[in-house]
C-alpha cells in the first residue's frame, strides 16, 4: 500500500480499490484527541469523493482498537462550560463542539464507500461510537467492548445511542449503556455487535480486507445505492437522536460528578459520584 498524506491521528493507505484507515493515537491506546476529531471528517470526505476507492477498512494500531475519548487531551474543551455560572455563551460553544465532533463519526456512517471495522483489544466509548458507524464489524478473540461514558459522568453523544438499537437491539444497548460493563468478543458476536470473531489482530485485519475486496469487486454505483437505501429508513431517527443528545449535554453535562470524573482520571483513582 502507498500512503497518500500525513495525518497526526491516522494513516491512510490505498491499494486495489480498498483504503485502510488506521488509528495511531497519538494518545495511549489510540485515544481520540483533538487531531482525531478534526481529521476524521476530512479523511472520510476525501475517501467518499475518491473514485478509485470502493471500500474502506478501519483498524487500530498496536494492541488495541481505541481507548475512546482522550479525556486528558480534551479536558480543556470542558473548562468554560464547567466554570461557575456558565450560561448561554459557553453552553452554545460547547454545543457547537459536540456537533463538530459528531460530524466526524457521521462522515464514516455517511461515506458512500462501505466501511469494514477490524477490532482488536479494547474498544471503549468513542471506539464503540466509531464502529457503530461502520457497515460491517469483525473482532479478534481478545477484543473487549464497553460503552463506558456513564463511568465518567457523560451521556454518550457521538452516535452509539442513535445507531446501536438497529444493530444489537434496545435491551442489550440499555444493559451496556447503563452499567458501563465490559463484554468480550463472544458476547459481542452473540448480540450482533460484530459479524465474526477471529484468532488475533492479523486474522481479523485479513478478514476485513477480504470482505472489503469482495465489496470492491461489485458494481460501485450499485454498492452506493445499497448503502443509501439501507440507511434511508433510519436516517431521520439517527439525526434526531444526535441533535437531541447534543442539546441535552449542552444543558446538563456540566456537573460536579463530571468534574470529579476528570479529576479522578488525572489522579488515577476511582471517582466518587454524588449526583451533583
Amino acid at each position: 500500500m502507498t500512503e497518500q498524506k500525513t495525518w497526526n491521528a491516522f494513516t491512510v493507505e490505498r491499494k486495489d480499490h480498498v483504503a485502510q484507515v488506521t488509528l495511531i493515537g497519538p494518545g495511549k491506546g489510540n485515544a481520540m484527541g483533538p487531531d482525531f476529531w478534526s481529521e476524521l471528517p476530512e479523511i472520510f470526505g476525501e475517501l467518499d469523493s475518491d473514485p478509485d476507492v470502493r471500500a474502506v477498512v478501519i483498524a487500530g494500531s498496536g494492541k488495541n482498537f481505541s481507548f475512546g475519548l482522550d479525556l486528558p487531551a480534551m479536558s480543556g474543551s470542558f473548562g468554560s462550560v464547567l466554570a461557575d455560572k456558565a450560561q448561554a455563551g459557553p453552553r452554545t460553544a460547547f454545543h457547537d463542539m459536540i456537533k463538530r465532533m459528531q460530524s466526524g463519526i457521521n462522515a464514516v456512517a455517511d461515506c458512500r464507500k462501505p466501511v469494514v471495522a477490524a477490532i482488536q483489544g479494547w474498544c471503549i466509548g468513542g471506539g464503540v461510537d466509531l464502529i457503530s458507524a461502520c457497515d460491517i464489524r469483525y473482532a479478534s478473540e481478545d477484543a473487549q467492548f464497553s460503552i463506558r461514558e456513564v463511568k465518567v459522568a457523560i451521556v454518550a453523544d457521538m452516535g452509539s445511542f442513535a445507531r446501536l438499537p438497529a444493530i444489537i437491539g434496545d435491551g442489550h444497548l440499555r444493559e451496556l449503556a447503563l452499567t458501563g460493563k465490559d463484554i468480550g468478543a463472544g458476547r459481542a458476536e452473540k448480540i450482533g455487535l460484530v459479524n465474526g470473531v477471529y484468532a488475533d489482530a492479523d486474522a481479523v485485519l485479513a478478514a476485513a480486507h477480504a470482505s472489503a475486496g469482495e465489496i470492491a469487486a461489485n458494481p460501485p454505483l450499485v454498492v452506493h445505492g445499497i448503502k443509501d437505501v439501507l440507511d434511508h429508513s433510519r436516517a431521520a431517527a439517527v439525526d434526531d437522536s444526535l441533535r437531541y443528545v447534543a442539546a441535552w449535554n449542552a444543558a446538563f453535562l456540566p456537573s460536579q460528578d463530571l468534574t470529579e470524573a476528570i479529576t479522578a482520571v488525572f489522579e488515577k483513582r476511582t471517582p466518587e459520584f454524588k449526583g451533583e
